[in-house]
């Protein structure tokens, strides 16, 4: 009786590991596309992901500065702290085609936006 019992937990555990091992990292380069209040801009930002946390730099038109964050599944949240000005808060989703997409807070001015990011090959 206890086999048959472990035999269900150990397909949950597996097929756990198996979903974890194909979600993609985000490690690499990005081009983001930023909308804010008809304000559009673009950046280019590099991500490194260990495990949960995503790390990078990000470079742009208006904006440049360091990003801290974390990748669950398929949501994804940053936050880059900008060379001068307040920080901009990134929270998305990535799509199956690779793409994130979300919206994108700036605190210091009490607005909100979206965003785009597409991995640069």
């Amino acid at each position: 009786m206890k086999k048959l019992l472990l035999i269900p937990i150990l397909l949950a555990s597996a097929a756990t590991h198996v979903l974890a091992a194909d979600a993609p990292s985000l490690t690499g380069k990005w081009a983001i596309h930023i909308n804010v209040m008809g304000n559009e801009a673009e950046q280019s930002c590099t991500f490194t992901q260990n495990d949960k946390a995503l790390t990078g730099s990000c470079t742009g038109e208006r904006v440049d500065g360091s990003i801290s964050g974390t990748v669950d599944s398929n949501k994804v949240k940053w936050q880059l702290k900008r060379s001068e000005g307040g920080p901009l808060d990134f929270s998305g989703t990535i799509t199956a085609d690779g793409k994130i997409t979300g919206a994108l807070d700036v605190p210091e001015h009490s607005v909100s936006g979206e965003f785009t990011a597409t991995r640069v090959k």
